[in-house]
């Protein structure tokens, strides 16, 4: 297969746009995407699309890209797989191009969940992404299915709700300067535990506000991408996991066994380990799915993630920044979108142009959690030589 580098990203705020529909979104990311190509992109240099979307209310989001673009001759592949769609769509793109069907491609995501006219749609999507024998029925939407495992977790390991409160705390404090995201205001230790509580034992500071936004990529193969930049940002692996999505049927809810997979295929593709990680964008939707998965990705040993976090490691400044843009908790969740805008900053961040620029950052992963544990998507970044 070919190489692959993106040459281009730009996205949104993730913010609530009630002025602002999809339509309007999409040209918003696109435009600051093509806008970053260092030597410039036209749109008939595009070939295809890949659109990450949990839905749109406004009907068919392939074709609304096609419209919303101008580009109606873009062959346009709609993605959806739960909250790992935006990394999913990237690693469909990045096949598409390394297979030699196309040199260059964009891939988007986009959702608007944050209107009136959507909420609907909110609890569709919770339909869809869960098993309808039994959770959905007993009220196991994102916060209580996602309680049960960090509560076992806390039950098994050496973490508290401080360590949940930390994790809070530090991404508050990341997104603080960043201009696209959304909560962009500290909290402390004694606001995040006296919050009210969703489910236990996540409070209020510990759930990701849901967002409208997009995010866009250019991706390029290596045979054209001196035509865009000299200094591309390398695609080397990519990974999709996936594990049972009834809470019966999963055999320990101390573990997300669809990262462990995902990152085991992007780290295998890419010829790296964990430890050659230097920056990354983890699904941080409840906190305690950012506590766990540093065990799941091979960021710390089982039963060791409050000991990563004790260390300060995850602070920009520390050995492993986690979410210097703030993370979904900070940034802003919009399904769809998600995923792309980690790949977003992480560019940046290995371009050196960050907001929380993390010194000497070379090697940068992403990963989304979805479905609401079924599915991850893990992508693997290299910055460019100079």
């Amino acid at each position: 297969m070919r190489s692959v580098a993106v040459v281009g990203a730009g996205m949104t705020p993730f913010a609530e746009h009630f002025a602002l529909g999809i339509k309007d979104l999409l040209p918003m990311a696109f435009a600051e995407c093509a806008a970053s190509v260092d030597k410039g992109i036209t749109t008939s240099d595009l070939q295809a699309a890949w659109f990450g979307a949990m839905g749109t209310p406004d009907g068919f989001p392939s074709g609304i890209l096609a419209d919303a673009l101008g580009l109606p001759d873009l062959p346009v592949t709609r993605v959806e797989n739960s909250c790992a769609t935006g990394n999913d769509a990237v690693r469909n793109a990045l096949f598409g191009i390394a297979s030699g069907a196309y040199d260059v491609a964009l891939v988007i995501g986009a959702d608007k969940i944050r209107e009136t006219a959507s909420k609907d749609l909110l609890w569709e999507w919770e339909a869809m992404t869960r098993d309808m024998a039994w959770d959905y029925p007993l009220g196991l939407i994102a916060p209580a299915g996602f309680a049960l495992h960090v509560a076992r977790y806390l039950h098994e390991a050496p973490a508290t709700r401080e360590h949940l409160a930390r994790i809070a705390v530090k991404n508050h404090r990341h997104g603080v300067g960043n201009p696209k995201a959304r909560l962009r205001f500290e909290i402390t230790m004694e606001q995040a535990l006296a919050a009210p509580i969703v489910a236990d034992p996540f409070g209020v500071y510990d759930c990701a506000p849901q967002s409208d936004g997009a995010a866009a990529l250019i991706l390029a193969a290596e045979d054209v991408v001196d035509r865009y930049t000299d200094r591309p940002v390398w695609v080397r692996g990519v990974g999709l996991g996936l594990d049972s999505v009834m809470h019966q049927h999963k055999r320990d809810m101390t573990t997300f066994p669809a990262t462990v997979r995902a990152a085991r295929q992007a780290f295998t593709m890419a010829g790296r380990t964990p430890a050659d990680i230097d920056v990354a964008e983890v699904h941080d939707f409840f906190t305690g799915i950012e506590l766990i998965s540093y065990e799941d990705l091979g960021f710390a040993d089982r039963f060791a993630a409050a000991e990563l976090l004790d260390s300060g490691a995850t602070e920009v400044g520390g050995s492993l920044p986690i979410n210097p843009s703030g993370g979904l908790k900070s940034k802003g969740h919009p399904p769809g979108a998600t995923g792309v805008g980690q790949c977003v900053e992480l560019f940046e961040q290995l371009r050196g142009t960050a907001v929380n620029q993390v010194d000497g950052a070379r090697i940068a992963l992403a990963h989304n959690l979805g479905g609401p544990t079924a599915v991850a998507a893990v992508t693997i970044l290299e910055g460019p030589d100079d």
